[in-house]
């Protein structure tokens, strides 16, 4: 029964992936974090992992949560159930996007989709910004205590290097990595 589970929760998260990985995100919290699969916690470091092992976020996340939940045979399932909406809709989509790619409608749809997508990856970096920043045992209404400044500053500094230089993301990882060791232990 929960293989069957992970076939369907990843095939939901696959079948409605519009933008990529990042907008994923909170797609795959709700699916794995309502089922009581794993915790917030656990699910920001499962993303952190994914970001950082080769391949799709969702592929890497499927693998990961399904080996952990059923074993070898459950991250395979899982993996198998979130690409497979890819696979399916780009044999579909890629058979009648040359004959309507023209067309106002389609036009209007994709220019439709778009925010949704912008909105959706925004939330993922909340939701992880959220986690890392702050102590949620802690933190009361209008109650700064909470709030991880290290963990801000980190955030903040990562976040203009990539949107102000051309620094590589790779090495702004490493150097993040270095920095935790350093400020955290």
């Amino acid at each position: 029964m929960i293989l069957w589970r992970l076939w369907t929760a990843f095939f939901k998260i696959g079948l409605f992936n519009f933008g990529g990985g990042y907008a994923m995100i909170p797609l795959i919290q709700t699916e794995i974090v309502s089922r009581g699969w794993i915790d917030v916690s656990r699910f920001i470091d499962i993303i952190a992992i994914a970001q950082m092992t080769p391949g799709a976020i969702a592929v890497n996340s499927a693998t990961y949560v399904g080996n952990t939940i059923g074993g070898v045979f459950g991250g395979i399932i899982a993996t198998l159930g979130v690409a497979m909406p890819s696979y399916l809709c780009g044999q579909i989509l890629g058979h009648y996007h040359e004959k309507y790619k023209k067309s106002e409608m389609v036009k209007m749809i994709f220019y439709g989709i778009r925010p949704v997508v912008a909105g959706f990856i925004l939330a993922a970096g909340l939701v992880v910004a959220m986690t890392v920043s702050v102590d949620i045992d802690k933190l009361k209404i209008m109650d700064i205590t909470g709030l991880d400044f290290k963990s801000l500053g980190i955030t903040a500094v990562v976040g203009i290097l990539l949107y102000k230089t051309k620094v590589h993301p790779m090495l702004l990882i490493v150097i993040s990595g270095v920095l935790g060791a350093l400020l955290f232990s």
